[in-house]
């Protein structure tokens, strides 16, 4: 009894320490799971410099899971700060893009004229990397806001055609080898730039030629519009005279009486030595003007073959031109084809921007194109050796990248026209998209990811349906001519499963674009 009392009495006691530990215990694990909780959400980016000597930007990937940006050159990353992407119903497209204008003080056209300073265009239909309110979340209206001293110390650093991807995670550039890659010839990289000299001048001496032909061609031309004119009388009274003595001949044949046909007869022989006179005088003046005609044909026919060799020439320099510069190169699952560009560093002759060149598109063999290959782009970071060191940035899944490039098999005649003057800055990227339809010959690749959302993409207006530059085109001022956009829209292709990362758009919105 007195051992039951003893133990009821200790349980009696320990009961309000008991509950003060349980609660304890409760408090702790909750703030544990706090704890949890929040190291499971992306830590709050802010600006970094990487502890060495920055290269110049070859690429920034924007995470819009993290609202980071990060930029990387040949070595690794360099620069680092927070973002500020779309909200909701407005959010920044994901996928591949690359800068295409840049503006130091630009103005919206669309939401009131709000400053966008140190602008860095992605589309023409108003995506852009541009400084900006960050309230800590997404709250833009599809661009990418950046803190504004960020903006401006970066601007002078980039360069038209610096690839932007933009991720629904947090993806880096990851080291990567595989022999489908572009590997350049040294030789050929290194006769690239004499050969574009030489074909320049060649191109140069071609217009000339061909300026000086057209010239003599149109002078031959004026010199003979006289005797054009002049021949064309003759023959003309010739004809008449002819006419005339043919219509005697039925007249006599008809004749009823003596008297009639003595005066036709006449009348006859007055027009045959008129018809005669005719004739000889057009003969006359076409012996005379022979050598003057045969001259201005073949003076125009001159002009023609120095034309034709001028465009030739000028197309020859410009491929020559093209290989100092780095090689992008889209290959779509949706569509199969396979696209390359190429800046030209020509401004666009109707709008802003530069001209970018899209003269290869071919198609591709995919193996099981059925089957999901996902988003790859792979970039030459830096030359090695000989060749080239890639990495390759993955941000929608499918294959594994080595998987993916398996799969892809690349025109030997495109290789053989891209891959001897590779540089580092080329890239090649592997989709499951089509091309957007923003893409044009103002821009390099617009390929966005139709499995995320794209509201800041899609309630703007698309661009000017404008024409995308041909594959004969000279940007030296020889004639350009165009065609309209061949590939399909990114609906065409929706694969949409839904998901994002943002939070509900907040009350106190800043506009973008």
């Amino acid at each position: 009894m007195d051992n039951r009392l003893t133990a009821l009495q200790s349980t009696g006691a320990m009961r309000p320490r008991g509950l003060a530990a349980i609660v304890t215990l409760a408090a702790m694990a909750a703030l544990t799971t706090g704890a949890g909780a929040r190291q499971e959400r992306p830590a709050h980016a802010v600006e970094a410099t990487a502890p060495r000597p920055a290269g110049e930007p070859i690429m920034a990937i924007v995470s819009i899971k993290t609202q980071k940006v990060t930029f990387y050159d040949a070595d690794g990353w360099i620069f680092r700060a927070p973002v500020s992407t779309g909200v909701t119903e407005r959010e920044t497209p994901a996928g591949v893009f690359a800068v295409i204008e840049k503006d130091k003080d630009h103005h919206s056209t669309l939401y009131d004229d709000a400053w966008m300073p140190n602008m860095q265009r992605l589309t023409w239909n108003g995506i852009a990397l541009h400084g900006g309110p960050l309230p800590g979340y997404p709250a833009s209206h599809g661009c990418v806001r950046m803190p504004y001293g960020f903006a401006e110390n970066l601007f002078n650093k980039t360069r038209i055609g610096m690839r932007v991807i933009i991720a629904p995670d947090d993806p880096a550039p990851v080291e990567f080898s595989h022999p489908a890659l572009l590997v350049p010839k040294p030789d050929a990289i290194a006769a690239a730039s004499g050969r574009a000299e030489a074909l320049a001048r060649t191109a140069a001496e071609a217009a000339m030629t061909a300026d000086e032909a057209k010239r003599a061609a149109a002078d031959a031309a004026r010199d003979t519009t006289a005797l054009t004119v002049s021949l064309r009388k003759l023959e003309k009274a010739k004809t008449r005279a002819d006419a005339d003595l043919a219509s005697l001949d039925k007249a006599l044949a008809a004749a009823k009486t003596d008297q009639a046909r003595a005066r036709l007869e006449d009348l006859k022989q007055k027009a045959a030595l008129k018809a005669a006179d005719a004739s000889t005088a057009l003969d006359s003046a076409k012996a005379d003007a022979k050598p003057k005609l045969d001259a201005a044909a073949a003076a125009k026919e001159a002009a023609k073959a120095a034309d034709a060799k001028k465009a030739e020439t000028a197309k020859a320099a410009t491929d020559a031109r093209l290989a100092l510069e780095p090689v992008s190169v889209y290959i779509s699952r949706a569509t199969q084809r396979l696209y390359v560009r190429r800046d030209t560093h020509k401004p666009a002759r109707d709008g802003g921007g530069e001209v970018f060149d899209a003269s290869i598109e071919v198609p591709v063999t995919i193996r099981d194109p059925n089957r999901p290959i996902g988003t790859h782009i792979f970039t030459a970071m830096a030359q090695s050796g000989a060749g080239l060191r890639w990495s390759v940035v993955t941000i929608d899944n499918g294959d594994n990248a080595k998987d993916a490039l398996d799969r892809i098999t690349i025109p030997q005649e495109v290789l053989d026209r891209i891959a001897p003057t590779a540089l580092p800055r080329s890239s090649i990227i592997i989709s499951d998209e089509p091309l957007s339809t923003e893409t044009n010959y103002r821009t390099e690749f617009v390929a966005v990811l139709s499995n995320q959302p794209q509201g800041g993409f899609e309630t703007r207006q698309p661009s000017a349906d404008i024409n995308i530059v041909s594959g004969d085109d000279s940007y030296d001022g020889a004639s350009t001519s165009f065609y309209q956009r061949s590939w399909d829209s990114q609906t065409t292709y929706a694969r949409r499963r839904g998901g994002q990362y943002f939070r509900p758009a907040q009350p106190n919105w800043w506009p973008s674009w």
